[in-house]
C-alpha cells in the first residue's frame, strides 16, 4: 500500500507546521512587494518633478 493511498486532504496537519506557515509571507510576495512600493515611489517622485518643473515654466 502506498502512502498516497491512505491520503486524506481534509484531515489537519500537524498544528507546528501550520502555525509556522501562518506566520510568514512567501518570499516572492515580500519580493514583488517591496518592487511595487519602490517603483511606486519613484514614479510618485517622477510625477512630483514634473508638477514642480512644469509649475515654475
Amino acid at each position: 500500500m502506498s502512502d498516497s493511498e491512505n491520503y486524506d486532504p481534509l484531515t489537519p496537519r500537524s498544528r507546528k507546521n501550520y502555525e509556522a506557515q501562518e506566520q510568514r509571507f512567501p518570499r516572492g510576495l515580500v519580493i514583488r512587494l517591496v518592487a511595487y512600493l519602490v517603483a511606486g515611489h519613484v514614479f510618485a517622485a517622477f510625477l512630483y518633478l514634473l508638477f514642480a518643473v512644469a509649475g515654475k515654466g
